[in-house]
C-alpha cells in the first residue's frame, strides 16, 4: 500500500488537483502531502533537513496568509497559465511566471532521484497529519530566493534567515 502511495506521488499532475471539492479528508491529506513534498524535492532537495523543512515552512506560511491561496496545493501551483498548444483545453503555466520557478521552468517535474523523494513525501505526510510539528526556523518567511540572484522584490521584504544558499524574508501585513 505505501509503494502504491509513493508512486501516486512520484507521478500526480497538478490538472489532478483543480478541483478538491469531492476529496474525503483522508485523500485531500494525500494530495497536500503530494504537493508539499514536489515543492520540497524541486526547491531543496540538495539542502541539509534546515533547508528542506524551512522550504516545507514557507510553504505552509503562504496557506496561512491571507494573500495567498487556502491550500498548499493552491499555493505551490499559483501562477498564470494558458491553453496547451495541444488544444486538448489543459491548461498550462506560463513560463517563469509561478511563485515557485521548478513548476513553470519547461522542465520535467517527475522526481528522478526517488529515494530522496520518497524521504521528503513521508516527511509531508506526517507533518500534514499533524504526526509531527513543524518548526518554523525562517521566523515566517513567505519567500526565499538562492542568494546568487537578486530579486526586485526582496527589498520589500524582512529578511529573517540565511539557509546554505537560500535567504528567506517575511511579507510584513
Amino acid at each position: 500500500m505505501i509503494k502504491e502511495l509513493l508512486m501516486s506521488a512520484l507521478t500526480l499532475m497538478p490538472a489532478a488537483y483543480a478541483d478538491d471539492s469531492s476529496l474525503g479528508v483522508e485523500e485531500f491529506r494525500h494530495r497536500e502531502a503530494q504537493c508539499l513534498a514536489q515543492n520540497v524535492y524541486f526547491e531543496a532537495r540538495n539542502q541539509p533537513a534546515a533547508g528542506q523543512m524551512a522550504v516545507m515552512s514557507v510553504t505552509i506560511n503562504r496557506v496561512n496568509d491571507s494573500r495567498f491561496p487556502n491550500t498548499i496545493c493552491g499555493v505551490v501551483y499559483e501562477g498564470p497559465s494558458r491553453p496547451s498548444w495541444k488544444g486538448t483545453g489543459e491548461m498550462i503555466p506560463i513560463r517563469h511566471k509561478c511563485q515557485f520557478s521548478w513548476y513553470c521552468d519547461g522542465k520535467s517535474d517527475i522526481a528522478q532521484d526517488k529515494e530522496t523523494f520518497n524521504e521528503i513525501f513521508l516527511l509531508s505526510e506526517m507533518v500534514i497529519n499533524g504526526t509531527i510539528k513543524l518548526m518554523d526556523i525562517t521566523e515566517g518567511a513567505t519567500h526565499y530566493h538562492a542568494d546568487y540572484v537578486r530579486p526586485a522584490w526582496a527589498r520589500t521584504k524582512t529578511k529573517t534567515i540565511e539557509i546554505e544558499d537560500h535567504i528567506f524574508y517575511r511579507w510584513e501585513k
